[in-house]
């Protein structure tokens, strides 16, 4: 199944778009109320994200649209520039410099990051969801879903929330989310059912909610979910007319609207380029997505989502991952996610606003679970520290601050393993005894940079007197200057003194250091 059509996986990807609709829809709500935007203009962005970035992108399966880690830029940003319709205009200049960002091959910095710190990233995401969706899960539903921030709006932090929760359990909430988690466990585990493509488990969970809490309100029982806060709660038709703002272009000329751009670009490339690197590892086909393209895709989106009164997007692992887990397989599941959003909330909303949010937070806690799950931290334990220490420390800094953030700091403390690492793994040593004295052989590695003189240096200058030394340069694609002057000191200087017997072997010309082999022995290979 190496080569995906479009139309090659149609049932599984229908149901899978479904289920994406279904998380991404409180989503793209709480995320525009968490922006201080209208509440519409998310549902704009993940149409947007869907339908155009969807068919634009050559990712299989990611999913674009409003993104958490943007709010905080979009709050501050509306206030400062002073209306929602000028900040449009920062979004269509923001979506302009992704694509010049993509034509100049900005995309390939994606290669730049590590695969522990993308696999913490993943990790942290999923701790996220699941802390964050347990509040709603009880029926305690003070953080909108948009919130992915450790500390809230309300200046509490996301633990503090979670232990509140204990005191504001709502009975009917908590009941269908344990009676949603059974199902969803129980579709996993039972084959008969996983097979049954077009019937996902979060839709079986979602109709259930429904009919279920209508039961306990038709029989006036304490159980019944009836306020807002508790069930999905899309805007009316009037609501969206009052809310619906068009780009303001007379704001062009003010430089803040360029800084906010900018920022915007800058922060949604990133957010975009971390996304697709983690997709493509859940991707169970491994396919790479053209991340130029994909820069570019985000960019008309951004564009179209402006000029539309939409939120800027950026991909999205929450969404994709849930396309992922539920049998998403092409680019098609995508775009009928973004479909279903603009037909239920422009045609049924009073439907979709019967979902119980409690019903919606199991789906979100299965998603969270198989990004955190107990195998992928032993695995990463498995690997050794050096993967295992910045995967650990990226989880706790993106849970504990946020994505940016934590992924910049998890990558920081990658790079000091990867120079420790790099010192450690200069060369080669080898000695065997023969009866002419000692032979060392010295290989140098691939590449010998400044970080390894020291390395070096300390290991020639305790080489015996007398002894046979092979310095062997064959596989050795850089060294650094510095290391090569050194090497030329040892050779002219210390090796006389010492009376070592100097082979240089290897070195290619434009080192300026000619090879030389001491003729006086036979030295022959051992094998250990």
């Amino acid at each position: 199944m190496s080569n995906h059509h479009i139309f090659s996986n149609v049932r599984g990807d229908l149901a899978s778009g479904l289920v994406v609709f279904l998380v991404a829809l409180p989503l793209c709500l709480g995320i525009a109320l968490a922006s201080g935007a209208p509440l519409f203009s998310g549902i704009v962005s993940g149409v947007v994200g869907g339908v155009v970035v969807g068919f634009l992108s050559n990712s299989s399966l990611s999913v674009t649209g409003p993104a958490a880690g943007l709010t905080a830029i979009i709050l501050t940003a509306i206030t400062d520039l002073g209306g929602f319709d000028i900040f449009l205009v920062a979004v269509i200049l923001a979506g302009l410099i992704q694509i010049g960002l993509g034509f100049l091959r900005a995309g390939s910095f994606s290669n730049y990051f590590p695969t522990s710190v993308i696999e913490g990233m993943l990790a942290a995401i999923g701790i996220i969801i699941i802390l964050k969706q347990i509040p709603h899960a009880f029926g305690h539903d003070v953080d909108n879903e948009g919130d992915f921030f450790f500390i809230e709006k309300s200046g509490h932090s996301t633990f503090d929330t979670l232990l509140e929760s204990i005191n504001f359990i709502h009975g009917g909430a908590l009941i269908i989310a344990l009676l949603s988690l059974t199902i969803l466990i129980t579709w996993e585990k039972v084959p008969a059912l996983k097979k049954i493509k077009m019937l996902p488990g979060a839709l079986v969970v979602v109709v259930l909610s429904i009919i279920l809490n209508e039961l306990f309100i038709n029989s006036e029982s304490v159980l019944a979910i009836t306020t807002k806060n508790h069930l999905v709660n899309l805007p009316s038709f009037n609501e969206i007319k009052e809310g619906f703002s068009l780009p303001n272009f007379s704001a062009l000329t003010n430089q803040k609207v360029w800084i906010v751009a900018l920022t915007i670009a800058a922060v949604a490339s990133i957010e975009t380029l971390l996304c697709i690197e983690a997709t493509d590892k859940l991707d169970p086909y491994k396919r790479f997505t053209d991340t130029n393209r994909e820069l570019k895709a985000q960019g008309v989106g951004n564009i179209i989502s402006g000029f539309l009164g939409g939120l800027p997007m950026t991909s999205v692992v929450v969404r994709s991952s849930a396309n992922i887990n539920s049998g998403g397989r092409t680019k098609l599941a995508t775009i009928f996610h973004g479909v279903l959003l603009i037909l239920f909330a422009l045609a049924i909303p009073f439907l979709l606003n019967k979902i119980p949010l409690s019903a919606l937070a199991a789906v979100l806690l299965m998603v969270g679970y198989k990004l955190a799950k107990p195998a992928v931290f032993i695995h990463l334990w498995k690997n050794g520290f050096s993967q295992f220490i910045p995967f650990i420390i990226t989880v706790l800094a993106v849970v504990g601050i946020d994505l940016l953030k934590g992924v910049a700091i998890g990558l920081g403390v990658s790079i000091l393993f990867i120079l420790y690492q790099n010192l450690k793994i200069a060369y080669s040593f080898k000695k065997e005894s023969l009866h002419d004295g000692d032979v060392i052989t010295i290989k140098l590695a691939q590449e010998v940079s400044f970080l390894n003189k020291a390395a070096i240096k300390s290991t020639l200058a305790d080489l015996p007197d007398s002894s046979i030394v092979i310095i062997d340069a064959t596989n050795t694609k850089y060294i650094d200057f510095d290391v090569v002057e050194m090497l030329k000191d040892f050779r002219n200087v210390t090796a006389v003194d010492k009376e070592i017997k100097l082979t240089l072997k290897g070195f290619k010309e434009q080192y300026n250091i000619e090879n030389t082999e001491f003729k006086h022995v036979q030295i022959k290979e051992h094998k250990n």
